[in-house]
């Protein structure tokens, strides 16, 4: 009987993070620094959720980066994607490597979360 009223509450929940940014949409990205321009080196994949997985959730995340002049991961802010899936997708990339610059830089990283077939 519990586990039922697990799987409501969940459902429920994730159906009011739907509303929520759907009523309270993200501002829109702008133009200025929209493409990162050093190579990535070391790339790292999401880990797709299990509760992604089971819901059939699937999309694409917008995530804006900073990357140090090492090449490090400085910064991510998330601009858009299902909630759900944005922890996975910043997870990732603040894991990933560029080429060294000259100085700090930042962009638009786009991530496609699609289930296995």
């Amino acid at each position: 009987m519990s586990l039922m009223i697990l799987r409501r509450s969940l459902v429920v929940g994730l159906a009011l993070i739907s509303t929520a940014v759907t009523i309270c949409p993200l501002p829109a990205v702008s133009q200025q620094g929209s493409e990162i321009t050093r190579k990535v080196k070391t790339r790292v994949s999401p880990v797709y959720p299990d509760i992604a997985r089971r819901m059939n959730i699937n999309g694409v995340v917008r995530l804006e980066v900073v990357v140090a002049p090492n090449g490090s991961v400085k910064n991510v802010k998330a601009l858009g994607g299902h909630p759900v899936l944005v922890n996975a997708a910043q997870d990732a990339v603040k894991r990933w490597k560029f080429e060294s610059g000259p100085e700090e830089s930042s962009g638009v990283i786009e991530l496609t979360f699609r289930p296995e077939q």
